[in-house]
C-alpha cells in the first residue's frame, strides 16, 4: 500500500464495514495545504504524525508544534502494541513496519529544544502590535517606532532596544509629532506597561540573537528523509498569543525568503499550525486577510500549510476556501454552534451517495476519519469515510533523557543555544546620549570660564556700567546656561537620532506582507 509519490493514509471502508480501497495525498498536491479537524481525544495528533511522516519519507523537511507533547515519539522507532497491529490488520496494511526519523526539537525557552529566536526588527510591526494587543493609536506609534528604527539604521534586536527607542519618543514626542504624526504620550506609555507584561510572560526569550535562519528547519537527513522541526509548545501556550504569533512570524519568513517554484513534484517544506484557532480569535481583520494573503500565495513558493484544529468554524472562510486536502475526525453536535460547525463540515466535502456526510461525522469512531484529498487536476475526491493508518514511530512521548539524547546529535547543535548580544538601538542610543552629555559639560566648563574675574574689561566708575551691569550680565549668563541645561540628556541624543533619519530616508528597509523585513 506503500506507493511512490503518494502518501498512505489509511483506508476507506463500505457501508458493511469491508475495506473498500486505500486513501492517499498526492505528494504534487501537498502544496496546496490542508485542514485536519476533531474534537479532542479523536485522533488529530495521530493524523498528523502520520502525515508528518509521510511528508518526511519523501525527503520533504517538516515543522510542527507539539503541544502535549506526545508528537516527540516520532523520533523513536514505533513499538509492538496491539492497538497498532490491530489496526494494520483491519486495513490491510501488509507493508506495515516500524521506523524513527530524523527529529530537531526547538524550544522558545531552551529547556525541551534548541533556542529559537527572532529579532524585533524581523518580527515588525503588524505582528509585534498583534502580541500586544495594542490599540489603533498603539499600533500607530509602534510604526512610528519601525519607522524611525529603519531610517536610522538602528537595530531593533530585543526588547530593551525596542524600549529605548520608545523612551525617546515619549520624551520627544511633540517635536516628532510634526514629522511622523501625532505620537502620544499615553500610547506610548501604554505600550511600555504591555513590554513589560511580555517580559514576564517569558517573551524575551523569543527576541534576540542569533534569530533563526529559515534553511535550518529546512533539511535533510544523510538517509534522504526530511527532517521533522518539532516545537516544543506545551510551556509557550501559557502564552497563546506568543504562540500563535510566533507560527504567524516563521510563516511570514518562509513567505518572505523562498523563490518562487510553482508546482514542484513535491513540497520543499510542509507547516502544520495546530490549536490554529489561537491565530484567528479576535485577530483585526487586516490580519486575517493578510494571512489568507499569504496561504494563497506561500503554495507557489512550495510550501504547504496544515491547519489542525477542534472546529472548522475556527478558519475563516477565506482561508478555508484555499485548503484542498482534509481529514475530518468526530464532532460533537451538542450545542447550536457544535451542530453548524457539523453542517459545514459536511458542506465542504464531495459528497459521496452511499452514506449522509453530516450524520457519519458525529458518529465516527477514534482513529476514524472523513478523508477527502485532491487528486488528479486538483479537484477533490468523493469524500470516504476511512481508518487511519497506524504510525511508523512510537505513539506517545519520548523521555528526558531520549530527548537529550536527540538533541545532543542534532546537526544545529551549538548554533542557537547561546545568546549574541552584539551593538543594537541600545547602545547605539546610549552611546549618543553619552557623547551629547559630554558636549553639553564642556559647553557649560567653556562658558563658566568666560565668566571668570580678569577675563573682561570694563568701565568702574559709577554709571558707566561697571561692575552692576557686569554682575547681571553674568546672572543673565548663567540663566541662559542653567536653561539650556534642562535640555535633557535623552533630549539632546533624540535630535542627533532626528538628525539621522532626516538623512537616511532613502535607505529605509523594506517589509513584506506582515511587516517581516525582506532580506
Amino acid at each position: 500500500m506503500i506507493e511512490e509519490g503518494r502518501i498512505f493514509i489509511g483506508a476507506s471502508r463500505n457501508p458493511d464495514d469491508s475495506i473498500n480501497k486505500p486513501e492517499y495525498l498526492d505528494l504534487k498536491f501537498g502544496n496546496r495545504h490542508g485542514l485536519v479537524t476533531g474534537a479532542t481525544g479523536t485522533g488529530k495528533t495521530v493524523t498528523l504524525q502520520v502525515l508528518a511522516e509521510g511528508f518526511s519519507r519523501a525527503g520533504v523537511p517538516v515543522f510542527a508544534a507539539d503541544i502535549k507533547g506526545d508528537l516527540s515519539g516520532i523520533a523513536a522507532r514505533g513499538e509492538p502494541k496491539d492497538f497498532l497491529t490491530k489496526r494494520a490488520d483491519q486495513i490491510g496494511f501488509a507493508d506495515y513496519e516500524f521506523d524513527q526519523f530524523p527529529v530537531i526539537f526547538w524550544d522558545l525557552f531552551g529547556q525541551k529544544g534548541h533556542r529559537v529566536r527572532t529579532t524585533v526588527a524581523e518580527m515588525g510591526p503588524l505582528l509585534l502590535a498583534r502580541l500586544m494587543d495594542a490599540s489603533e493609536p498603539q499600533e500607530g506609534v509602534i510604526n512610528i517606532a519601525f519607522k524611525i528604527a529603519d531610517e536610522a539604521g538602528l537595530p531593533l534586536l530585543d526588547l530593551k532596544d525596542f524600549t529605548s527607542l520608545l523612551n525617546y519618543m515619549g520624551e520627544n514626542a511633540s517635536e516628532l509629532s510634526s514629522q511622523y504624526g501625532l505620537i502620544s504620550k499615553a500610547s506610548v506609555g501604554s505600550i511600555q506597561r504591555a513590554l513589560l507584561v511580555l517580559e514576564q510572560q517569558g517573551a524575551e526569550h523569543f527576541f534576540g540573537e542569533p534569530a533563526l535562519k529559515i534553511s535550518d528547519i529546512m533539511r535533510t537527513s544523510n538517509n534522504g528523509y526530511g527532517q521533522i522541526s518539532v516545537l516544543a509548545a506545551d510551556k509557550l501556550m501559557m502564552n497563546p498569543r506568543l504562540y500563535a504569533t510566533f507560527l504567524l512570524w516563521l510563516l511570514s519568513e518562509l513567505f518572505e525568503e523562498l523563490p518562487e517554484v510553482g508546482d514542484p513534484e513535491k513540497p520543499k517544506l510542509v507547516f502544520f499550525f495546530d490549536e490554529a484557532h489561537l491565530l484567528f480569535n479576535d485577530a483585526p481583520k487586516v490580519l486575517i486577510e493578510r494571512v489568507e494573503q499569504v496561504v494563497r500565495l506561500i503554495r507557489s513558493k512550495g510550501v504547504g500549510v496544515y491547519f489542525v484544529t477542534q472546529n472548522p468554524l475556527d478558519v475563516p472562510e477565506t482561508v478555508l476556501a484555499q485548503l484542498g486536502n482534509r481529514v475530518q475526525h468526530a464532532l460533537r453536535a451538542y450545542s447550536p454552534r457544535e451542530q453548524k460547525a457539523v453542517k459545514t463540515a459536511a458542506e465542504t466535502f464531495r459528497p459521496n451517495p452511499a452514506f449522509d456526510c453530516a450524520t457519519v461525522i458525529t458518529n465516527l469512531g477514534t482513529g476514524e476519519a472523513l478523508v477527502s484529498t485532491l487528486e488528479a487536476k486538483g479537484a477533490p475526491s468523493i469524500v470516504e469515510r476511512t481508518l487511519i493508518r497506524p504510525p511508523s514511530g512510537r505513539v506517545g512521548p519520548l523521555t528526558d533523557g531520549e530527548r537529550q539524547q536527540v538533541m545532543d546529535r542534532s546537526p544545529v547543535l551549538g548554533i542557537y543555544d547561546e545568546d549574541v548580544d552584539r551593538e543594537s538601538a541600545f547602545e547605539m542610543l546610549t552611546a549618543r546620549a553619552k557623547k551629547a552629555a559630554e558636549a553639553e559639560a564642556a559647553k557649560r566648563a567653556q562658558a563658566e570660564a568666560a565668566e571668570q574675574p580678569g577675563t573682561t574689561s570694563g568701565w568702574s566708575l559709577p554709571g558707566f556700567g561697571g561692575d552692576d551691569d557686569n554682575r547681571q550680565g553674568r546672572s543673565q549668563s548663567r540663566g541662559r546656561s542653567s536653561g539650556y541645561q534642562r535640555e535633557t540628556v535623552m533630549e539632546a541624543a533624540m535630535k542627533s537620532v532626528a538628525r539621522t533619519v532626516a538623512t537616511q530616508v532613502g535607505r529605509a528597509l523594506v517589509r513584506g506582507i506582515l511587516g517581516s523585513l525582506k532580506r
